[in-house]
């Protein structure tokens, strides 16, 4: 119903209906049938179809069906299996896949996962060690050269000013 709005150019007129006469420019009315008269209406309710497809998210089923965690999902699918003859004649019957579906596969993937990622953080954390000791072997090395060298510099220094009293 657009009552304060403008439509846009090309969009189609909404109107809700009760029982008014719809102008003729629409193309598609969505209709709910609210009240059964006393006549079935042709290709509407005197047939009555199934819905062909219902949730495909495990935890969906279960919600629909009101299963617990311990119930298997898979058998509640069977109920929405759509069965048909295949281009060769032969009667298959197809379901839609369960996503998020809790099978020993999924769980064997997800404790594989977790221990490559324990094996990762040990291995950074050995080879950080490792290295501190290196860092620290090097800097010790370092310290002892210069200590080295400064040494040798007091030792000239001292010689060199030991000298000059010697020959006077």
């Amino acid at each position: 119903c657009f009552r304060g709005h403008g439509r846009r150019t090309g969009e189609r007129r909404r109107k809700s209906v009760r029982g008014c006469i719809v102008s003729p420019d629409l193309s598609v009315l969505n209709l709910v049938i609210v009240k059964k008269g006393e006549h079935e209406l042709p290709g509407l309710t005197d047939t009555e179809k199934p819905r062909m497809r219902g949730p495909k998210r495990a935890s969906k089923i279960r919600k629909l069906f009101n299963l617990k965690k311990e119930d298997d999902v898979r058998t509640y699918v069977n109920t929405y299996r759509r069965k048909f003859t295949n281009k060769k004649g032969k009667e298959v019957s197809k379901a839609p896949k369960i996503q998020r579906l809790v099978t020993p596969l999924t769980l064997q993937r997800k404790r594989s996962r977790i221990a490559d990622k324990k094996k990762r953080i040990a291995k950074a954390a050995s080879d950080a060690a490792e290295y501190q000791k290196l860092l620290a072997s090097r800097l010790k090395e370092q310290r002892d050269r210069r200590s080295e060298s400064l040494a040798k510099k007091r030792s000239r220094l001292s010689s060199a000013a030991a000298k000059p009293a010697v020959t006077a």
